[in-house]
Order: C-alpha cells, then sequence, then structure tokens
C-alpha cells in the first residue's frame, strides 16, 4: 500500500479548459428564438432564457440585452431519457424532443406567472448529441457560473415540477412567489420566503448588474 498523496488524485487538462471554452463560444453564437419557437425540434441540451422586457421589475435586463442578448435570465439542460442511469445516450437518430419541450413547458410558466409577459423573453439553444451528448450537465454548470443567472442563483424554483400528490407540504419556491400562477404551486402548503424580501432581493441583483452593463 503506498502512502496517501493528495495530488495524486487531481486530475487536470488545458485541453478540457479549451472544449468548455469552444462550446461556449459556439453556444453564444447560435440564433436567438422568442419563445414558444413555432418548430418542433428533436434533440437535447442546453439552453439560455433572456428577458428584455421594457417595464416591471426586470425592465433593466433591456438595457443589459438591447444590443445583444449578453445576460440570461435562466440557464438549463435537457437530458435524454434514462441520462441519469447512463442507460441512454443522445442519437441524431432518434427524434426525442427533450429540448424542445423543455423551451416550451418553461413557456407555459412564464405566461402564467404574475407580473411577466411571454413576448418579452427569448432563448437560444445548443444541441449536443452523440458522444457530445456528455457535455451537457458541464456545459450548463459553466454557463451559470459565468453568467449567474438570476433564476438560478437568487430566485429559485423556475425549473420545477409538480411535486405530486403527497408531496404537497413544502413549501412554495422562491420563483412561484414573486410570480404566481402555476397552479400546481398553489398546492403548496409549507411557509415560504416573503414576496416583498424577494422582489427587493432582485432589485438590488439588478441594480448591481446595471453598473457592470
Amino acid at each position: 500500500m503506498n502512502n496517501f498523496d493528495r495530488s495524486e488524485h487531481v486530475y487536470t487538462s488545458d485541453d478540457f479548459d479549451e472544449v468548455i471554452k469552444d462550446t461556449l463560444r459556439f453556444f453564444n453564437g447560435t440564433p436567438v428564438h422568442l419563445i414558444p419557437i413555432s418548430e418542433r425540434f428533436h434533440g437535447t441540451g442546453v439552453y439560455a432564457l433572456y428577458c428584455t422586457s421594457k417595464s416591471g421589475i426586470y425592465s433593466k435586463f433591456n438595457l443589459i440585452n438591447r444590443t445583444a442578448f449578453h445576460m440570461p435570465i435562466y440557464v438549463g439542460k435537457a437530458v435524454p431519457k434514462g441520462w441519469r442511469q447512463a442507460r441512454q445516450a443522445s442519437s441524431p437518430d432518434i427524434e426525442s424532443y427533450e429540448l424542445s419541450n423543455r423551451i416550451r413547458e418553461h413557456s407555459r410558466s412564464i405566461n402564467a406567472g404574475e407580473g411577466i409577459e411571454l413576448s418579452d423573453f427569448s432563448c437560444r439553444f445548443m444541441i449536443l448529441e452523440g458522444k457530445e451528448s456528455d457535455l451537457i450537465g458541464t456545459v450548463e454548470a459553466a454557463l451559470i457560473r459565468k453568467y449567474q443567472p438570476i433564476w438560478n442563483t437568487l430566485i429559485d424554483g423556475f425549473g420545477n415540477h409538480d411535486p405530486g400528490r403527497g408531496r404537497y407540504e413544502q413549501a412554495k419556491s422562491d420563483w412561484d412567489v414573486c410570480h404566481p400562477g402555476r397552479s400546481w404551486a398553489n398546492k403548496c402548503r409549507g411557509v415560504h420566503r416573503s414576496r416583498e424580501e424577494l422582489l427587493e432581493s432582485i432589485e438590488e441583483f439588478l441594480g448591481e448588474l446595471e453598473e457592470d452593463v
């Protein structure tokens, strides 16, 4: 048996860093579409939602994104069925619609949410299939680290699903407190944070972003 040496267990790769930088460059060069996207498409991958509200609590995003879509409000992923159990990788030969469906689901959430308008939201996305689908989680994490989207980092719960019968004792998410309207969220009976506190934190967050633009 060898003596313990932590350095023998630490993996680093300059090649890996370059791959991630390349994926982010590609992602930021993809076209932007209003949501919901009119054409249903197959594939899995990573996506970002952008807000350009001219009024309301998110109006500062219009200043940030007025010339280009610089700052996402949310970043997410759509993975192949069985991906978490390593049962299946995404393939161009399999017409699964996880990415398209996920963006449509978010469109419905925004449409239901109070204080936001679906017409103020757009998205860009990157399809990762075949062996590249192994990068889905890594690219999502890299985008969140880079941009710190407010609905990922400060106001949690936008990507939540209906927890189902028997689980409604949990608290309503921060997102659903700020933007009530999803019918299933109204069934959640747990104690949640105050709406006034959350809206104030959003204003502070966006105030700091404006200074960086």
